[in-house]
């Protein structure tokens, strides 16, 4: 059987009755986020706090963290947080930010040689003043804002201004509930996180521009049709490739998180995040609120 056999095309969902149980859905994801975000916050990375990371490998036997905390407490170097990656023997060490790039140096040598006695291979080693941390994340901040701003402008010239505005709205929801799921799961949240925002970005707008288009053509051709069955019909005839490309794009991204290790897997989660939700937000957020905005209305 053809794979493309799977999503046929002749579908006639009635995407629009749910409209208001995803809009319930999404409101109380928002409010979930913010809440998250409000009492917990991100857990920002080494880009953006600042310090001192070493990810490490124990060749031969299982290290003990407990005794590994106790040693690297006593060299004075500042908070130290432990946490196995993957397995027990893939060990991630974390230096609370200091004031000097000497004196993170300086505590990356006193680590290495406080473990120059365990048979371990060193797989990574980063250190981030805290004033690049600030920097960056007022860079990322406005790299984000600006992403927002461009494709707004965009949507506004190829559309209409009330296209452009369920299109931000649909994508404010992605990238809030993006930076909402990293808060409540306290999955690091660095530049890479920051980057990943961005591609979620242009992946949800994509998707969202080929709804709209079919929605216009839609319009067009049934000028007397009820607008509520015009974005119906428009969805499905859009959703074997929606569905499709979400999928193709979501088993690329698994392989990914499985096989790529831990240094990329912040990214790829925030990816797979990105791409369910919008793929949901193109169909109930950014289609509903061209009824809420009375689209139909203007158009008679």
């Amino acid at each position: 059987m053809p794979i493309l056999n799977i999503f046929p095309r002749n579908t006639n969902y009635k995407f629009m009755r749910l409209r208001k149980i995803a809009i319930f859905f999404s409101i109380s994801l928002f409010i979930i986020s913010f809440i998250s975000i409000f009492i917990q916050g991100l857990n920002f990375g080494i880009d953006f706090t600042g310090g001192v990371l070493i990810e490490l490998r124990s060749k031969n036997e299982i290290i003990n963290l407990t005794d590994l905390r106790g040693n690297l407490n006593k060299l004075n170097i500042g908070e130290v947080q432990l946490q196995t990656i993957g397995s027990d023997n893939d060990i991630a060490i974390r230096v609370q930010k200091d004031s000097g790039d000497d004196k993170q140096l300086d505590s990356i040598k006193k680590i290495k040689n406080a473990l120059s006695n365990i048979e371990i291979e060193f797989r990574r080693t980063e250190y981030v003043g805290p004033k690049v941390g600030k920097e960056l994340i007022r860079a990322g901040l406005i790299a984000i804002l600006f992403s927002l701003l461009g494709i707004l402008a965009y949507i506004w010239l190829r559309f209409e201004w009330h296209f452009a505005l369920g299109a931000i709205i649909a994508l404010i929801h992605d990238v809030f509930l993006t930076i909402g799921f990293f808060s409540i799961f306290q999955f690091e949240f660095n530049l890479a996180t920051v980057a990943a925002v961005l591609t979620i970005a242009g992946y949800s707008i994509n998707d969202t521009v080929v709804i709209y288009d079919r929605i216009r053509e839609t319009l067009r051709k049934y000028k007397e049709a009820p607008f509520e069955e015009i974005i119906n019909l428009s969805l499905n005839r859009t959703l074997s490739r929606t569905l499709m490309t979400s999928l193709t794009t979501l088993l690329a991204l698994l392989a990914l998180f499985i096989f790529g290790g831990n240094v990329i897997s912040g990214f790829i989660i925030a990816l797979i995040w990105g791409v369910i939700i919008g793929t949901y937000s193109s169909l109930y957020i950014a289609s509903p609120a061209l009824l809420i905005l009375n689209v139909d209305q203007r158009r008679k």
